[in-house]
């Protein structure tokens, strides 16, 4: 029978899962993979505190220097998310030859590369699978199911809480503030969400998904990101009545010789598989080279969904650890240096533009002369109601256009008299 000690940082939601699941599936893990986790010693500030009988005859303490320095243990399971003390903790667990499994995709996103060499100089290595999707196998089936595969790009619904506010406003009819409510009336979303609809939680998933599929670090500074904010119930009634669904995209693909790297809300067909990704449900979808399209879809958060992938990633390390190979099949310490990163300015997608604007006559003739000094082409136009007395909306979808044109005639646009709010500007996927 194969042993592996396990020291617990963080007793939160997800690490209580984590000790209930190997409580309940203890039996089952032992006859199907001959392998027993015994978890020696759980630390959390507030430990003391916790009565849960899981806990019953596991050491308990307030200092991770316990757990890291522990000469028994094995692997040390990261849950603490942030930046600080996690960083210290990953690094000295590392040090003192422990494996590391971590759900922390702020830490990976910004000192990955670190952390991965410094697995590698001490002959350790570092799980993850959490950190992106939950249980959803998104880092084992980039790394290993999918390798030998070239990555074109990959497209990624990684945030549950912005996917469940955009799919409440397009099902219940209702406004951003009210969807954002029912989100944290049903526990999707915290009492602070900023990170979530502002889109630098799937910003910081997806420096982790580029790099694992592209060989390529992306500072997170570096990944133009724009949340969900402005997206109103009027935009997704024009997008359903064009056959589009609004979605915030983690985006990443080549194009000709450099890396397109972007989180955004984004207009995509509406049979597209990921149109009908709906609720809390994350998904990824992949385009590889010689394999083709591929979709990853379940649930991307939850106390047992983030469990499973940390139980996972146990099962992994041990079968591996056992066999006496316990590095990965991918050398994550080594960057592909030769990809550049395209700037946002350089990109070019159709555009969804909605302007508020006066109903009067020439007001279109003016808005489509400044998009046409600017080199925008006109796809479409449409303008739903007729009120003489106040601004109306007019839509107009865009052929393919350069960001940075794009942003300079909106910025004209919006200084005339006959615009009355800041045009709303969705990009358009094909996919």
């Amino acid at each position: 029978m194969n042993r592996l000690n396990v020291g617990l940082i963080g007793f939160g939601t997800v690490g209580s899962g984590v000790i209930k699941f190997l409580h309940e599936r203890r039996n089952y893990i032992k006859n199907k993979f001959n392998t027993e986790f015994s978890v020696k010693k759980v630390c959390d500030l507030y430990i003391k505190e916790q009565k849960s009988p899981l806990l019953r005859g596991i050491a308990r303490t307030t200092n991770f220097h316990d757990v890291i320095n522990d000469p028994e243990i094995d692997v040390v399971i990261e849950l603490i998310g942030g930046m600080h003390p996690a960083y210290e903790i990953v690094l000295g667990a590392l040090k003192n030859k422990k494996h590391v499994i971590t759900a922390n995709k702020e830490l990976l996103a910004n000192e990955g590369k670190k952390l991965f060499r410094a697995a590698l100089r001490n002959n350790r290595d570092i799980y993850f699978e959490t950190s992106v999707g939950a249980g959803i196998p998104l880092i084992k089936s980039i790394t290993e199911g999918l390798a030998g595969n070239k990555f074109n790009g990959l497209y990624g619904i990684i945030n549950g809480t912005s996917n469940f506010i955009l799919s409440e406003m397009a099902k219940s009819n209702c406004s951003f503030k009210y969807a954002l409510q029912e989100a944290q009336k049903r526990g999707f979303a915290e009492s602070n969400p900023t990170l979530d609809i502002n889109g630098m939680d799937p910003a910081h998933k997806l420096a982790i998904l580029v790099f694992l599929a592209f060989g390529k670090f992306v500072p997170v500074k570096n990944i133009f990101v724009e949340g969900i904010e402005n997206i109103s119930h009027a935009d997704i009634e024009h997008a359903q009545s064009l056959q589009l669904v609004i979605k915030l995209l983690a985006i990443a693909k080549r194009v000709h010789n450099e890396l397109e790297v972007r989180v955004h809300p984004t207009l995509i067909p509406k049979d597209h598989p990921l149109a009908s990704v709906g609720g809390v449900f994350n998904a990824i979808f992949l385009n590889a080279d010689p394999l083709g399209d591929v979709l990853l879809y379940g649930q991307g958060a939850g106390q047992m969904a983030a469990a499973s992938g940390v139980v996972s990633d146990l099962i992994n390390l041990a079968a591996r650890h056992n066999a006496g190979s316990p590095v990965r099949v991918a050398d994550l310490s080594k960057e592909i240096s030769a990809i550049k990163l395209r700037k946002m300015d350089e990109i070019e997608t159709k555009f969804y533009i909605r302007f508020m604007a006066i109903d009067k006559p020439g007001v279109l003739s003016k808005i489509s002369g400044i998009l046409g000094k600017y080199g925008i082409s006109i796809a479409s136009v449409t303008q739903k109601m007729r009120k003489r007395s106040s601004a109306v909306p007019v839509i107009i979808l865009t052929h393919h256009a350069r960001e940075k044109m794009l942003r300079l005639a909106l910025e004209k646009i919006t200084k005339l008299s006959i615009i009355k709010d800041y045009p709303v500007a969705i990009r358009m996927e094909k996919l």
